[in-house]
């Protein structure tokens, strides 16, 4: 049997920032382009970058939250976080640069440079998440103090496509730690979205659960697709439901 990878010593989150453009597209108005508002979105609205935004640029706003916020748990300054910062790696799919890599623009960005190891990282919805686990790898090994990894997205969905009325734009960033120093655990940062956004999202979240005859259980990104599913299957009389882990 395989064993479960641990790391050596334990990993926690030190710091955490994000960013989401300020810019909306009203879904209903995508939806009108296309099929005349026949097609009800399960989401009311979506970020769009301005015109000056990309996914470099959003993570670098993401990055420097993320260190003003551990500076703040950790007494130190801003400056020692990103010169202690033992790699930068940033998660996306839509990268601005076919050849130059997003990860360094935002290393040179916030500091952190010439000492350290900077890369970007694409798989789908899941590169962010992808890029933490590797950096809990290099903390959990010894190999640096600090790791700062960022998922960060752009909508890259076709006209036409329930993509391009559910996916947004946005992201977040994570300083990764001794866990020791770890400062976030989930009900805190779901207790503090709330308080900021006015919404407020559990570690699973049911939609369309009440009267359902059969449930479609996802995770991450995708669930936003699901739900444009079910949406559509509701329309047709289909008793259906989707349970999304977080």
């Amino acid at each position: 049997m395989a064993k479960i990878m641990k790391p050596a010593r334990p990993v926690g989150i030190v710091g955490y920032g994000s960013y989401v453009p300020r810019y909306r597209l009203v879904s209903s108005e995508v939806s009108e382009l296309w099929t005349d508002g026949n097609v009800v979105s399960p989401v009311r609205e979506k970020s769009v970058p301005g015109l000056d935004e990309d996914v470099a640029t959003m993570s670098i706003e993401a990055a420097r939250n993320a260190m003003r916020r551990a500076a703040r748990a950790t007494g130190k300054s801003v400056n020692d976080i990103a010169g202690s910062l033992g790699a930068v790696w940033v998660g996306s799919e839509s990268h601005p640069y076919a050849v130059k890599p997003t990860s360094t623009m935002v290393a040179e960005a916030i500091g952190s440079t010439p000492y350290t190891q900077a890369a970007d990282w694409q798989f789908a919805c899941k590169a962010g998440t992808e890029a933490m686990q590797a950096s809990i790898g290099f903390v959990g090994s010894g190999m640096a103090d600090y790791v700062l990894s960022i998922g960060m997205d752009t909508a890259q969905g076709r006209p036409g496509d329930a993509l391009e009325y559910t996916a947004g734009a946005g992201g977040a960033a994570y300083l990764l730690g001794p866990a020791e120093q770890a400062l976030a655990i989930y009900p805190t940062l779901a207790a503090e979205f709330r308080d900021r956004f006015g919404r407020f999202h559990g570690p699973v979240e049911g939609y369309h659960l009440d009267d359902a005859e059969w449930v479609i259980v996802m995770s991450n990104s995708f669930s936003t697709v699901g739900k444009a599913e079910v949406a559509r299957l509701r329309q047709r009389g289909e008793k259906i439901g989707l349970l999304r882990l977080r």
